[in-house]
Protein backbone atom coordinates (compact mmCIF):
# COMPACT_ATOMS: atom_id res chain seq x y z
CA UNK A 1 0.00 0.00 0.00
CA UNK A 2 1.04 3.35 -0.68
CA UNK A 3 0.68 6.75 0.84
CA UNK A 4 -1.06 9.70 -1.54
CA UNK A 5 -3.70 12.21 -1.57
CA UNK A 6 -6.53 12.62 -3.56
CA UNK A 7 -5.00 15.29 -6.46
CA UNK A 8 -2.17 12.59 -6.86
CA UNK A 9 -5.34 9.71 -8.83
CA UNK A 10 -5.98 9.41 -11.47
CA UNK A 11 -9.60 8.90 -13.11
CA UNK A 12 -10.35 5.30 -12.12
CA UNK A 13 -8.66 5.22 -9.23
CA UNK A 14 -9.52 4.78 -5.19
CA UNK A 15 -7.83 4.87 -2.16
CA UNK A 16 -9.40 4.68 1.59
CA UNK A 17 -8.93 8.34 3.99
CA UNK A 18 -5.88 7.33 6.23
CA UNK A 19 -5.78 10.86 7.54
CA UNK A 20 -6.74 14.71 7.41
CA UNK A 21 -6.58 17.98 9.22
CA UNK A 22 -9.87 18.45 10.93
CA UNK A 23 -9.60 21.86 11.51
CA UNK A 24 -9.06 22.68 7.23
CA UNK A 25 -11.72 20.11 6.12
CA UNK A 26 -14.80 22.14 5.59
CA UNK A 27 -17.88 20.36 7.93
CA UNK A 28 -19.94 19.93 4.55
CA UNK A 29 -17.19 16.70 3.77
CA UNK A 30 -17.20 15.31 6.90
CA UNK A 31 -20.75 15.62 6.82
CA UNK A 32 -20.98 13.48 3.31
CA UNK A 33 -18.82 11.05 5.14
CA UNK A 34 -15.15 12.30 5.14
CA UNK A 35 -13.93 10.24 7.80
CA UNK A 36 -10.54 7.97 8.17
CA UNK A 37 -11.35 4.42 6.73
CA UNK A 38 -14.15 6.05 3.86
CA UNK A 39 -13.65 4.73 0.62
CA UNK A 40 -12.79 7.41 -2.00
CA UNK A 41 -12.76 7.30 -6.09
CA UNK A 42 -11.79 9.41 -8.73
CA UNK A 43 -14.53 9.85 -11.44
CA UNK A 44 -13.39 12.65 -13.54
CA UNK A 45 -10.88 15.73 -13.46
CA UNK A 46 -11.31 18.68 -14.94
CA UNK A 47 -9.12 19.69 -17.82
CA UNK A 48 -6.76 21.28 -15.69
CA UNK A 49 -6.94 19.32 -12.60
CA UNK A 50 -9.39 21.35 -10.71
CA UNK A 51 -12.37 20.56 -9.74
CA UNK A 52 -12.36 16.82 -9.37
CA UNK A 53 -15.34 14.86 -9.39
CA UNK A 54 -15.07 12.01 -6.97
CA UNK A 55 -17.65 9.18 -5.09
CA UNK A 56 -16.69 9.28 -1.31
CA UNK A 57 -19.01 6.04 -0.08
CA UNK A 58 -22.42 6.90 -1.43
CA UNK A 59 -21.94 10.67 -1.95
CA UNK A 60 -21.25 12.15 -5.32
CA UNK A 61 -19.13 15.26 -5.06
CA UNK A 62 -16.73 18.06 -6.52
CA UNK A 63 -14.20 19.01 -4.73
CA UNK A 64 -11.33 21.98 -5.30
CA UNK A 65 -7.31 21.25 -5.76
CA UNK A 66 -6.66 23.16 -2.56
CA UNK A 67 -9.32 20.72 0.03
CA UNK A 68 -8.19 17.35 -2.10
CA UNK A 69 -4.69 18.04 -0.93
CA UNK A 70 -5.49 18.41 2.36
CA UNK A 71 -7.10 14.74 2.14
CA UNK A 72 -4.46 11.74 2.94
CA UNK A 73 -5.29 8.11 1.42
CA UNK A 74 -3.70 5.05 1.21
CA UNK A 75 -4.13 2.97 -2.00
CA UNK A 76 -3.23 -0.15 -3.76
CA UNK A 77 -3.05 1.22 -6.88
CA UNK A 78 0.22 0.90 -9.08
Amino acid sequence: MEACTIAQLKKGERGIISSFDVDKIPLKLIELGCFVGSEVEVLQKATLGDPIYIRMNEAYLSIRKDMEALIQLTTNNK
